[in-house]
């Protein structure tokens, strides 16, 4: 009977925390198209990243461009560089994600 406690109180644990780390996520989404690169910023819920501050680095991690995201959660901007590119989001409360462009898809946008 002890066992079955234990684990009854293991699985709500898990359960709890679980959700707590999903109250973190925010999606992120980018793509190229005639020269720019686009970029959709939204919460699991659907709501969209306001004001949300977005960075572009190169493959040698350094900073090419910062902006900040509409009501629509949407930033886009002009191809800065060919090559590898990591678009980063930081939203309200912590979140934050990051979306990989390789250079060969930035190239093909151009």
């Amino acid at each position: 009977m002890k066992t079955y406690k234990y684990l009854l109180m293991a699985a709500a644990l898990t359960l709890f925390f679980c959700g707590q780390a999903l109250a973190h996520k925010v999606n992120l989404f980018a793509y190229v198209e005639s020269g720019k690169i686009y970029t959709e910023s939204y919460f699991p819920d659907g709501r969209p990243v306001v004001s949300g501050k977005i960075k572009v680095y190169d493959s040698a991690n350094q900073l090419l461009l910062e902006g900040v995201t509409d009501p629509e959660g949407r930033f886009n901007f002009t191809i800065p560089k060919a090559d590898d590119l990591t678009i980063i989001v930081e939203a309200s409360m912590g979140h934050k994600n990051s979306f990989k462009l390789k250079k060969a898809e930035v190239e093909a946008g151009k």
